[in-house]
């Protein structure tokens, strides 16, 4: 396992246990529809949220959602479009694409932030 997956498994375990403090139930993690993945599925209130999961332990190389660009978008709305016809549509009636970031060391100083909303399909 290298660095970058091990550093991206972190932050994504970091990332369910903030939406889990939050209220957030996490129905999938790393759900897969061939080779496309969503980091996390979870629903709160009605709100059913995709959730995509950036890490970098600097800013050097620009910030993590930098690397959320259009190709990957459609990517993940063909994943969730996949988990909505296996789940049901009547799962999303309220559905969206978040992000959440991590930066620095998700087992011990970093910064975190979630983006509700980040993008529509």
């Amino acid at each position: 396992m290298t660095l970058a997956h091990e550093l991206g498994r972190a932050a994504e375990a970091l990332a369910a246990s903030y939406l889990e403090r939050r209220g957030w139930t996490i129905l999938e993690r790393n759900w897969r529809a061939g080779h496309k993945e969503i980091d996390l599925i979870a629903v709160r209130a009605g709100v059913l949220a995709f959730v995509e999961v950036k890490a970098r332990r600097r800013r050097t190389f620009g910030h993590p959602l930098d690397a959320i660009g259009r190709v990957k978008r459609r990517e993940l709305a063909l994943a969730a479009r996949a988990w909505l016809a296996r789940a049901g549509p009547a799962q999303c009636a309220d559905c969206r694409f978040d992000a959440i970031w991590v930066i620095g060391d998700p087992d011990g100083a970093h910064e975190l932030e979630h983006v509700a909303g980040a993008w529509r399909l």
